[in-house]
């Protein structure tokens, strides 16, 4: 099928056997619910169907394949996390850091689906305005348009791939999580001091590679994007809002 949006007047308005009154909405939650408990195997239109208690091919008045639903749920992630969010209220860094903070822990509560949509671009509308909102964050700190993207570009990337990183490791099962985990202090900490002389030297820091690098890695950026902001005043400074 063509991309873009499923014209209104195909969509169906009549309940599923099971009483569902079929919806962007309502297929989407239960996309969410599906992958979250049986994993990226769980979204197919056969699975939704017999889920929703409808034929599959009713999905596609809705989107257009698949892929689009998983553009709305990756988008659904988005505006949950970013609910209430206004930085307007708050000095740049402190909402970029807030920003962060959400995204990265509403695809952490989703871990599955981070897998599958942490890096795509879902062309929707919550995207739209928290893209809105980092890139004005930024050229309210004084930089230029085209710095303003490129400073966004490696925020937002370094959000996602914590976040598909934090949230591949939640997915994986307790026990090789586990595993994972005790290795910096088992497995590392018995290495030849011969061989591996500086990981002998910081051993009984290692366990510190158990947890997520997210805050520290944020941290740095900020940092450094601050670092590297115009002074107020300065001549090709970004307008912000």
């Amino acid at each position: 099928m063509a991309e873009g949006r499923i014209p209104a007047e195909r969509r169906r308005r009549k309940p599923t056997k099971t009483g569902v009154l079929l919806s962007e909405e309502t297929i989407v939650e239960c996309a969410l619910r599906l992958v979250g408990q049986h994993g990226p195997d769980a979204l197919s239109v056969r699975r939704l169907g017999a889920a929703l208690g409808c034929d599959p091919s009713a999905l596609y008045r809705y989107f257009h394949n698949t892929d689009d639903l998983l553009l709305a749920v990756a988008d659904r992630i988005i505006g949950e996390s970013m609910a209430g969010f206004e930085p307007d209220r708050m000095p740049w860094r402190d909402g970029l850091w807030e920003m962060a903070l959400r995204i990265h822990r509403g695809y952490r509560e989703h871990p599955r689906v981070a897998a599958l949509a942490a890096y795509r671009v879902t062309r929707r509308a919550n995207e739209f305005r928290s893209v809105e909102a980092g890139i004005g964050l930024l050229r309210r700190a004084g930089f230029g348009d085209e710095d303003a993207v490129r400073h966004y570009s490696a925020f937002v990337d370094t959000v996602l791939g914590h976040a598909a990183l934090d949230a591949a490791h939640l997915a994986l099962p307790p026990e090789r999580r586990a595993a994972d985990d005790r290795a910096w202090e088992g497995e590392y900490a018995r290495l030849s001091p011969q061989q591996h002389p500086q990981l002998a030297a910081v051993r009984r820091h290692l366990p510190l590679m158990a947890g997520s690098s997210f805050e520290a890695a944020l941290d740095l950026l900020l940092s450094a994007l601050e670092a590297a902001a115009p002074p107020p005043g300065a001549a090709g400074a970004g307008t912000g809002r």
